[in-house]
């Protein structure tokens, strides 16, 4: 008999089992990308509502003070209940207690991406309202002197600067997604992890099988990192430029259109 060294046991775990790895990685990138990009958007509105500033005139008791007093308490309880507690824990609650309390089933792959994006949500919010307080409040100040409101301000003012801003740590929570959609095992759905366990529980070789797993996570979050770089280098616009009609252009470098 026989015996098959280290590396045969790798290239046969890539040879037959190479198709369970793509469809888990392909799984782990679809649901990693929409929880992201959901719960971004999420985040955005969650940030926006509580950086809607209260005129000074506004009385203590009044309607509007209470009702965004009261809306921030929520979006805070929210923002420190799926902060504070581990993902794997959120995937059990959801999952299960959505199908227990309301009677709803929700397929694996869709509850999946509801319990990343809620998680991103919480986390994007207070991302993206750090972006916007470090805009300068000139900026906004400027804006509502010229009769803009809150949201018109933020739509074209704020945000455009604010988002550049915040790219980076935008581009770090889909590579952590990337990564935590290993908890989603749990309940059951067919990403990267969950294809790794079953190949192992069936030739019974975990090194090898966990070192190709380890391999593949890699190679998603360097390509990922690099995209996501690409994309703020263009965001960034060329590195040297000259106004048009600046005294630093030379005659032969101004072209009049008729």
């Amino acid at each position: 008999m026989v015996t098959r060294t280290f590396w045969d046991w790798v290239f046969f775990i890539i040879e037959r089992y190479g198709e369970w790895f793509i469809r888990g990685a392909g799984t782990t990138l679809a649901i990693a990308l929409a929880g992201t990009i959901i719960g971004f958007f999420i985040g955005l509105v969650i940030g926006v509502i509580r950086t809607i500033p209260l005129d000074k005139n506004t009385k203590k008791h009044s309607p509007k003070r209470c009702l965004l007093r009261a809306v921030d308490f929520l979006l805070s309880c929210y923002i420190e209940i799926f902060r504070g507690t581990p993902m794997m824990v959120q995937a059990m609650v959801i999952y299960y207690g959505i199908a227990e309390v309301f009677g709803i089933f929700i397929p694996n792959f869709q509850a999946g991406i509801v319990i990343v994006s809620i998680n991103t949500g919480a986390y994007m919010s207070e991302i993206i309202r750090g972006g916007i307080k470090s805009i300068d409040k000139g900026q906004t100040e400027a804006a509502h002197a010229l009769g803009m409101s809150h949201v018109q301000t933020m739509v074209s003012v704020v945000l455009p600067q604010a988002v550049r801003n915040i790219l980076p740590a935008t581009g770090n929570e889909f590579i952590i997604n990337i990564k935590d959609t290993s908890v989603l095992n749990v309940i059951s759905v067919t990403e990267l992890f969950f294809m790794t366990r079953s190949v192992q529980g069936a030739i019974f070789r975990t090194y090898e099988v966990f070192l190709v797993t380890g391999v593949i996570y890699l190679f998603l979050t360097i390509t990922a990192t690099r995209i996501l770089r690409l994309l703020e280098r263009r965001l960034d616009g060329p590195a040297g430029y000259t106004i048009y009609g600046s005294i630093s252009m030379t005659d032969s470098q101004i072209k009049v259109k008729t």
